[in-house]
C-alpha cells in the first residue's frame, strides 16, 4: 500500500467488509489496519488474545516519550443471524446519504474517521501524541481491552487521557451505566411427571427464584433517581429462561440469565447477596429429596459504571473540541469506565446514533463521518500546542 489520503467513507466500506462477529477473528482486519499505519510510517503494537483468533491494537503518533490522547474503539461487531437485512451486512451501500453496513455505526465509523486522519496527524508535528487504542471483543463484555489496559506504562504508552469514540451523535457523554451480568445454575432431580412427587423440578425452583428478582427489580426502582438518565433508576432485567426437556418429564435442570444495569455509585455487593441468599433458602427441601440438587449463582459479566469528574480535564478537552458546553449521561456502556479504573481519565464522543447500532440495516449518516472528521481536525490543531 502507498500512501495516500483515503477518505473516511472509503476506509470504512474496506471495514465493513470484514466480518469482525465476536465469535469470529479479527486478526485480519487488525493486519489490514497495521499495514496501513506502517504505509504512513506508524509503528503499531499488537496485544494478541490467549484464543490466538483475536488482537488489540495500540501506536502512537508523535513524541513517544510523553502521554497522550487516546482514540479508542472496538473492532468486533455483534451479529447478523436472524436479522432482515436488506443487502449484504458486510458490503457498505450508501442509500440517500446513510451508509448501510454492521458495524457502520457501531463502531466502524469511528475507527474509519481515526484512520482517515492518520496523514493529518503525521503532517502536524504533534507536541502532544495522539495513540490509537482499537480493541477487540467489547461487544461481549468490553472483554479485550482488559489485558491491553494492563500494559499500559510498561510494554505500551499510558495516555493521558481517552476519547472513546462510541456512537454520541459526536455529543459529549461524561457517564454511562454499567452492566452486570449473572446466571444461576439449578440442579434438580428429573422424574417420570407421573411420579412427580420424587422428583425435584428445577423449573419450579426457578419459578421462585424469578419472583426474587422482580421484587429486587421494584426495589431498584424506588432507590433515588438520577433524572440524567434514561430511565432515571438501576435496572435489573431477566434476559434468559431455560429448563426442562419434554412434557412428561420432570426437569432436573433449569437455568436463568438477568442483569444489572447501574449508574456510578452503585454497590453491586449487597444485591449479589440478597439473591444468594434467597437461593440457599431454598436447597436444603430441594436435597431433602435428591441429595445432588443445588443452585449455583455466579457473575459471568461486569462492565463498570463511569462517571468523569465534573470540569476535569478530558470533559472541558472534549467539550471544547465537539463545540458542546453541555454533557449527557447515556445507559448503555462503553470501555471508558474500565479506562478510567486502569488510570486514564476517559469521555465518551463519537459519530453515529446509537439506536441504529446492533440493528438490521445498521447505518452511519456520511455527516457524521465529516463531523467526526472536523472534531479530529481540531483535536490535531491543540495537539500541535
Amino acid at each position: 500500500m502507498t500512501p495516500q489520503t483515503p477518505t473516511a467513507k472509503d476506509l470504512l466500506g474496506r471495514l465493513v467488509a470484514f466480518d469482525t462477529t465476536s465469535a469470529k477473528t479479527n486478526i485480519p482486519m487488525a493486519e489490514f489496519i497495521r499495514d496501513y499505519l506502517s504505509s504512513h510510517g506508524v509503528d503499531s503494537h499488537m496485544v494478541p488474545a490467549e484464543n490466538g483468533i483475536h488482537t488489540s491494537l495500540f501506536a502512537t503518533i508523535g513524541p513517544e516519550d510523553l502521554p497522550g490522547i487516546g482514540l479508542s474503539g472496538h473492532m468486533d461487531v455483534v451479529p447478523v443471524a436472524d436479522q432482515a437485512w436488506d443487502s449484504d451486512p458486510f458490503t457498505m451501500v450508501e442509500r440517500d446519504g446513510r451508509l448501510y453496513g454492521r458495524g457502520t455505526c457501531d463502531m466502524k465509523g469511528y475507527l474509519a474517521c481515526v484512520l482517515a486522519a492518520v496523514p493529518l496527524f503525521k503532517r502536524a508535528k504533534l507536541a502532544v501524541p495522539i495513540h490509537i487504542v482499537f480493541s477487540y471483543d467489547e461487544e461481549v463484555g468490553c472483554t479485550g481491552v482488559r489485558p491491553m489496559i494492563g500494559e499500559f506504562g510498561t510494554r505500551l504508552p499510558k495516555p493521558r487521557l481517552m476519547f472513546v469514540g462510541e456512537p454520541t451523535s459526536m455529543t459529549v457523554v461524561d457517564a454511562h451505566k454499567g452492566g452486570a451480568r449473572f446466571r444461576i445454575d439449578i440442579t434438580g432431580h428429573p422424574v417420570h411427571s407421573s411420579k412427580a412427587p420424587l422428583g425435584v423440578n428445577a423449573a419450579t425452583v426457578a419459578t421462585e427464584l424469578l419472583v426474587e428478582l422482580h421484587q429486587m427489580a421494584a426495589d431498584l426502582k424506588a432507590m433515588p433517581n438520577n433524572p440524567r438518565f434514561d430511565p432515571p433508576w438501576h435496572t435489573l432485567t431477566v434476559t434468559q429462561v431455560h429448563g426442562g426437556t419434554s412434557s412428561n418429564i420432570v426437569p432436573g435442570s433449569s437455568w436463568i440469565g438477568w442483569e444489572i444495569r447501574a449508574m456510578p455509585g452503585f454497590d453491586l455487593t449487597p444485591w449479589v447477596t440478597r439473591i444468594e441468599a434467597a437461593a440457599a433458602k431454598l436447597v436444603p427441601a430441594m436435597r431433602a429429596v435428591a441429595p445432588e440438587a443445588g443452585i449455583v449463582v455466579r457473575q459471568t459479566g461486569n462492565v463498570p459504571p463511569f462517571g468523569a469528574e465534573a470540569g476535569s480535564e478530558v470533559v472541558t478537552l472534549c467539550q471544547k473540541i465537539a463545540g458542546h458546553n453541555d454533557t449527557h449521561a447515556v445507559p448503555y456502556g462503553t470501555e471508558a469506565g474500565l479506562f478510567q479504573m486502569g488510570g486514564v481519565p476517559a469521555v465518551v464522543c463519537g459519530p453515529g446514533d446509537i439506536a441504529q447500532a446492533h440493528t438490521a440495516n445498521e447505518w452511519i449518516d456520511v455527516k457524521e463521518l465529516d463531523r467526526c472528521m472536523g472534531f479530529l481536525e481540531r483535536l490535531t490543531d491543540w495537539a500541535r500546542g
